[in-house]
């Protein structure tokens, strides 16, 4: 883009769900973006990997291509919009789109969680933008008000449920007393699961998030492999009916905490009251809970997938893109000054709901109580479910460090009046 040619021109990798409709936005609000951006913005090429494979929508003759490396290299291409996914050959394109002097839009989050930092010492090296508002929560807008609404401020918590498949299945569980295996079969005819539904229920898609939430939030590198992660495939009917009866719900979390000049980012089911804000999101959709310093408490919530809500964060962050482009300027990239470490899982300071089949005899709530002792672990709640050989025991303890609470749950594993340990789950929110 010369100053005397006032086009914005923009190639787009991949024409699925979410391509589809960034293709279709582009059509459809043309005069609209021009308007906003300051100059026309005009589609020369959608790569993808068949031309003859089944679309959402009709792309103009002549835009689609298989050569994606070709398409990031030409000269007359200003911005190109990533949403292939995955890590390769994701990762080659965007490199080479800002080798060549193009700026990018992404949703990657698996990418970004993996190998942000080599994304963003790229695009700083070539001096062109990398956006990526679309790669959490969808169409909620999470990152740039993390990014640049509270550049001023001190963040110390994120909390969302930022995977939409494992919300829909928990809540159906809460809702119809389902089961795990139960829920996620409907989740998948509806389609809110894919037909391998690991990267969700095993919480790999919500680690990714976190450790870009957790990015941003602290100003500090923090990959997928930093985050803690756990899933939603052993959550119970029964876990969430014991839940349901201390007056809370379960949530895949995931957590992102400033914990003194550390780090903490984890993913895993947890219960949390029914007052909380995060509670009543329902079904498939995304919030996220910030805290800081001088705001205090912030929620944002909304669809948290889907090819049209994903597509409006892309266009969202093309505009930007696109206007910087036009005034010769950049906007923030990386921050990383805080360089914190990550805190070790076991050190994290959680609270944990267990409920334990034991023998209805005497000093059994001694013995339960002096293994949790043993650990330095100060006991919240108790109460006994039933009696004689349903005898059950839920303890639900303050917060201590993780590592003291399992080798807590390991002991109580070990002993003679305990039968079976039958759930363990951490519990967030609320009141100590």
């Amino acid at each position: 883009m010369t100053d005397g040619d006032k086009r914005l021109r923009v190639a787009v990798l991949g024409c699925g769900a979410v391509g589809s409709q960034v293709v279709r936005l582009l059509s459809e609000q043309r005069d609209d973006l021009a308007a906003r951006v300051g100059a026309s913005v005009e589609l020369v090429g959608v790569a993808v990997r068949r031309l003859d494979a089944p679309r959402e929508v009709e792309v103009p003759e002549g835009l689609l291509t298989t050569d994606a490396a070709g398409l990031v290299t030409r000269d007359d291409v200003d911005l190109v919009v990533e949403v292939i996914g995955g890590i390769e050959p994701a990762r080659g394109l965007i490199l080479s789109a800002l080798e060549n002097g193009a700026s990018v839009v992404t949703a990657n989050k698996a990418l970004l969680a993996e190998d942000g930092p080599t994304l963003f010492e790229a695009a700083a090296k070539a001096e062109r933008d990398l956006y990526y508002e679309a790669a959490v929560a969808g169409a909620i807008p999470i990152l740039r008000p993390l990014r640049e609404s509270l550049a001023g401020d001190k963040v110390t918590r994120v909390l969302g449920i930022v995977n939409g498949t494992t919300n829909f299945i928990l809540d159906k569980m809460d809702t119809s007393g389902a089961g795990f295996s139960e829920a996620l079969q409907e989740a998948q005819e509806l389609g809110y699961a894919e037909a391998d539904p690991t990267a969700d229920v095993e919480g790999f898609d919500a680690a990714a998030k976190a450790a870009i939430l957790a990015s941003l939030a602290f100003h500090s590198r923090v990959t997928a492999s930093d985050v803690h992660r756990e899933g939603i495939a052993e959550v119970t009917a029964a876990d969430v009916a014991s839940a349901r009866d201390m007056g809370a719900v379960v949530k895949l979390l995931a957590i992102c905490e400033l914990r003194g000049d550390q780090v903490a980012a984890r993913v895993h089911p947890a219960m949390i009251p029914r007052s909380h804000p995060l509670a009543s999101v329902r079904g498939a959709y995304n919030a996220v809970f910030v805290e800081s310093e001088a705001a205090g408490q912030l929620m944002f919530y909304g669809p948290g997938a889907g090819g049209a809500p994903t597509a409006s964060a892309v266009l969202g962050d093309l505009v930007t893109v696109a206007r910087n482009r036009l005034a010769g300027t950049r906007g923030a990239g990386e921050s990383a000054y805080a360089d914190r470490a990550v805190q070790p899982m076991g050190e994290t300071r959680t609270r944990y709901h267990v409920a334990i089949d034991v023998d209805d005899r005497a000093g059994v709530l001694a013995a339960v109580a002096n293994a949790f002792a043993d650990h330095d672990v100060s006991i919240q709640t108790v109460r006994q479910e039933g009696r004689g050989a349903d005898a059950q025991l839920v303890v639900v303890s303050h917060a201590a460090p993780d590592a003291a609470l399992s080798a807590t749950v390991r002991q109580l594993r070990e002993m003679d009046i305990v039968r079976e340990v039958t759930s363990v789950m951490r519990v967030e929110g609320g009141d100590e």
